[in-house]
């Protein structure tokens, strides 16, 4: 961690501290709450977000909770309760809704004599497990004053403690299918914990004083070399096996036939996908697809989400701040449209998720992941990856030729949580990797990420591949 970051981190701690205690009147009560704020959250050099592997599951569920209070730490009341699309939630909703997860699915069958917080939350914070009951419209998440954030506080803190007595019950060993659950529950959060990021993002992008999340200097570097990396063609093992936790959507692991292909060693970067604009590639019909083409037309797309060319240069919003565009960084917020028309512009393609599986199993899960806290994808890959793919895991994920469909012999789960993954096996894409906003602990080799094609808010990017010359 370089000293700057955190020197700055701590002093920012110290004033709030400081703010808090001298404006006390109940000078213990206060006193305890200050320090719990300072060692807590903002003191700790590094967010407590690697929380969902190998925990036990009061561990785990505890420092993912207090994960995503360290997320919300930037944020006053306002934040909580925009909706900026239907595609993303409010803060207020993510937080209610992961916390309705655990009560849910957990407490209600599994602690004896639970009684639920609000009768109506079954219906407010209800996702799309159409088979636990109906749901309040996802357009409509926003448009409620009420509950106000601080119910929904005092809403996760009824359940923490009646989760806390599930794990006393037990003594903290709870059966494997509760604790099967419980990191199922934990990897939920951690996927709302990235959506947060990006939902926020999208929200404050539109807003003209371009607010900060956190104040943090980019990363700065040349990216590696531009190689070419070849696959021969053979039999491949593609998706998840052994113990440790993954999504049904990763399972059967199953054989494949993988021709052989090439496979680009690092991102796609601004400066590459500047020179895409330059060219007109948003003016030029025959390198996209139909509905991209239409699609980039009623929106207008000249460039990626979140760029605006102002005073003859072009700049981009981040979480924190607005500032120019880095050419080394890599391209980032692009639909699956906008990569595919950029990989045939460059007379390449997009990888299938066979390949980019069957590559990345040779290279260590390293990169950027939020614990980094640079909340944007970084020109420079990480100290921990070496390569020979560079920033396979972490900055963006990157978008697969491959539809969002089950593996052969794929059953969803049964009951509610089998509508997880399985029911949005339909007009989607395929994304691998994970991002800067994505928790380390929540990366994994099988991961397999979906969006529609048009979706740009997410932080996801473009590696190429092509066939083998």
């Amino acid at each position: 961690m370089p000293v700057t970051p955190y020197v700055s981190e701590l002093i920012r701690a110290l004033v709030r501290f400081l703010a808090i205690f001298t404006t006390s009147r109940s000078t213990g009560v206060r006193f305890a709450q200050a320090l719990f704020t300072m060692t807590g959250k903002t003191m700790s050099a590094i967010p407590p977000l690697s929380a969902a592997g190998r925990l036990d599951p009061q561990t785990a569920y505890q420092r993912v909770r207090s994960s995503t209070d360290w997320l919300c730490e930037p944020l006053v009341a306002e934040d909580y309760v925009i909706q900026s699309m239907p595609d993303a939630s409010p803060i207020r909703w993510h937080i209610a809704h992961v916390t309705w997860f655990f009560e849910t699915f957990i407490l209600l069958p599994q602690l004896s004599g639970y009684e639920v917080y609000h009768p109506q939350f079954r219906l407010l914070f209800n996702s799309y497990y159409n088979a636990v009951g109906p749901r309040w419209p996802r357009p409509l998440r926003g448009v409620l004053s009420r509950p106000t954030v601080a119910e929904i506080r005092r809403y996760r803190k009824y359940v923490d403690d009646h989760m806390q007595r599930l794990f006393d019950h037990f003594h903290n060993a709870p059966p494997k299918e509760i604790a099967d659950l419980i990191t199922l529950g934990c990897q939920h959060e951690q996927q709302h914990q990235e959506l947060m990021l990006t939902d926020l993002k999208h929200a404050w992008g539109l807003n003209p004083i371009d607010p900060v999340y956190r104040e943090v200097a980019p990363l700065r570097g040349e990216a590696p070399p531009s190689v070419w990396r070849a696959y021969p063609e053979g039999l491949a093992w593609v998706g998840h096996e052994g113990s440790d936790f993954a999504f049904d959507n990763e399972t059967p692991r199953h054989r494949t036939l993988v021709h052989g292909y090439q496979l680009a060693n690092r991102l796609v970067t601004n400066r590459d996908y500047l020179a895409f604009i330059n060219d007109g590639g948003y003016c030029r019909p025959e390198l996209w697809l139909s509905e991209g083409w239409n699609t980039s037309q009623v929106h207008n797309w000249t460039a990626p989400l979140y760029w605006d060319f102002r005073d003859g240069d072009w700049t981009l919003f981040t979480l924190t701040g607005r500032r120019q565009v880095l050419p080394d960084e890599p391209v980032c917020h692009v639909s699956f449209y906008e990569a595919d028309a950029f990989a045939r512009w460059c007379g390449a393609r997009l990888p299938t998720e066979d390949e980019w599986e069957t590559a990345a199993g040779e290279c260590p899960i390293a990169g950027h992941f939020v614990e980094g806290r640079q909340f944007h994808p970084s020109a420079v890959p990480a100290d921990d990856d070496g390569g020979p793919l560079y920033q396979l895991h972490g900055d963006v994920w990157q978008w697969t030729g491959s539809p969002y469909i089950g593996y052969p012999g794929y059953r969803p789960v049964p009951g509610a949580l089998g509508e997880y993954n399985g029911k949005f096996m339909c007009n989607q894409f395929v994304l691998r990797g994970a991002s800067c906003a994505t928790p380390r602990s929540h990366a994994r080799l099988t991961y397999r990420n979906f969006f529609p094609p048009e979706a740009r808010w997410q932080f996801s990017g473009i590696r190429l591949a092509k066939e083998l010359s």
